[in-house]
């Protein structure tokens, strides 16, 4: 069809023009400029807590095996290997043996500070005897203190 028959009306066209799909992707653009550093903040703590989670999970289960069992268990955190191992004296054992192999504290890159040996007895009392009752958990400059009280409690700050 051409000719008259076949005429635009100019309030009736559809669609964007250059300049408004120009400025609704600059909007776009600063908008994910802004989130991504507030999107890397979030995953370096949830990062941090995987390896607080894994520290303290340690902890309170090989406590517990303690109790359950009633012979003495001891969990070592290894800062150099990145990793905690859980180990066991059983009545008429002379030493410590490992319950399974290494466990790394976390999938990432999050150290701790210092070698630290947890020894947990029956009755429920812990004590260090490598380390401290405390150490810290790191992953890229943010930092958790784990404490663990003489009968078990644990504290993150």
């Amino acid at each position: 069809m051409s000719g008259p028959t076949r005429q635009r009306r100019k309030g009736l066209e559809h669609g964007f023009t250059l300049m408004e799909a120009v400025l609704a992707l600059a909007i776009g653009i600063i908008l994910t400029a802004m989130a991504v550093p507030q999107a890397r903040s979030i995953t370096k703590n949830y990062r941090l807590q995987g390896a607080v989670a894994s520290c303290t999970w340690a902890i309170q289960s090989t406590r517990y095996q303690a109790l359950q069992q009633g012979y003495p268990f001891q969990v070592v955190f290894s800062s150099s290997a990145g990793t905690y191992q859980v180990q066991s004296e059983p009545p008429g054992a002379t030493s410590y043996s490992n319950l399974g192999s290494a466990v790394p504290i976390s999938g990432n890159s999050a150290a701790i500070n210092q070698d630290t040996t947890l020894q947990f007895k029956p009755n429920g009392a812990v004590t260090a005897t490598t380390g401290t009752l405390s150490f810290t958990v790191t992953y890229q400059n943010l930092t958790k203190t784990i404490t663990v009280t003489n009968y078990g409690n644990i504290s993150v700050s």
